[in-house]
């Protein structure tokens, strides 16, 4: 392998650090690997522009692309393959080019799966609240359920995205599993939940604030966030105050990245290494 060319498609990516991550599993393993940002705010780029997006890629000699918000679900119908996950959610964060066309892949509900795994094993998992339906949001509430969630209720301030999620899961785990909800229910669900699950966007940098009240925090309750810039969100704080056993969105970002590491490059990534460079990274801004 001489050289791997892959970029990061999503809107405001300027400060990920996914670039600098592969970028230092690739020098660990003597790999040539470059990394390149598509910000869709920066180029003007829309859901429409996607299957140009992607020829122009193929063309340049990519390897793939990671695929975030907000075109997880939008670049789904304009790929060759989905795979695994991928194929069951209809939401893609990896793509990659082969001779024989282009394949997706969704590495966001392995990522969760593990971190939560690693640091939540025998958390109890019942009842589990999760907030957000969107593309991350589907793979989340994927892995829950494979890791043994038995009622998984979703809320998302698009009722109807909620219900299509809850359509898709159901007809893999039953219906009696998960369920939609609306926000207003959100206090009255948490009070008697094992778990909270935040797959929204509140609580990053460009939308600071918790997605729920402090009040409805307890020291009975786990809350695991998904957002990982910043890698202290004000959810994980107030949880903290309350006593909540916590799980920040580092790991899931880490071990998403390096099954997306390995599909780009054939090879495997040591995860140990790039769990130790993502908090440097994330606190670089990169």
């Amino acid at each position: 392998m001489t050289s791997v060319l892959i970029g990061l498609v999503g809107d405001g990516i300027q400060r990920s650090h996914a670039p600098l991550l592969h970028e230092r599993e690739a020098d660990r393993q003597g790999i040539r690997l470059l990394y390149t940002t598509i910000d869709s705010r920066v180029r003007g780029l829309s859901r429409a522009d996607l299957p140009g997006l992607l020829r122009w890629a193929r063309t340049l000699g990519y390897r793939g692309l990671n695929i975030t918000h907000p075109f997880k679900q939008a670049v789904a119908g304009h790929l060759d393959e989905l795979c695994g996950d991928a194929a069951v959610l209809g939401a893609v964060n990896t793509v990659v080019f082969d001779e024989d066309g282009t394949r997706g892949h969704n590495t966001d509900a392995s990522g969760f799966r593990r971190s939560f795994v690693r640091s939540f094993g025998d958390a109890p998992r019942d009842r589990v609240v999760q907030l957000g339906a969107g593309g991350a949001g589907s793979a989340v509430a994927y892995a829950l359920l494979v890791l043994g969630v038995g009622r998984l209720t979703l809320v998302d301030t698009d009722g109807a995205r909620a219900e299509r999620l809850v359509d898709t899961l159901a007809r893999e785990f039953g219906c009696d599993r998960v369920v939609a909800a609306a926000p207003d229910r959100v206090s009255a669900l948490l009070a008697d939940a094992d778990g909270l699950v935040n797959a929204t966007p509140v609580g990053m940098a460009h939308s600071p604030g918790a997605p729920v009240p402090e009040s409805d925090l307890r020291a009975g309750l786990w809350v695991a966030d998904i957002v990982y810039r910043p890698i202290d969100t004000a959810l994980l704080r107030a949880a903290r105050a309350a006593g909540a056993p916590t799980l920040h969105g580092g790991g899931m970002s880490v071990y998403q990245a390096t099954a997306a590491f390995e599909l780009f490059t054939g090879r495997p990534a040591d995860a140990d290494a790039m769990l130790g460079h993502s908090p440097e990274l994330v606190e670089s801004g990169r």
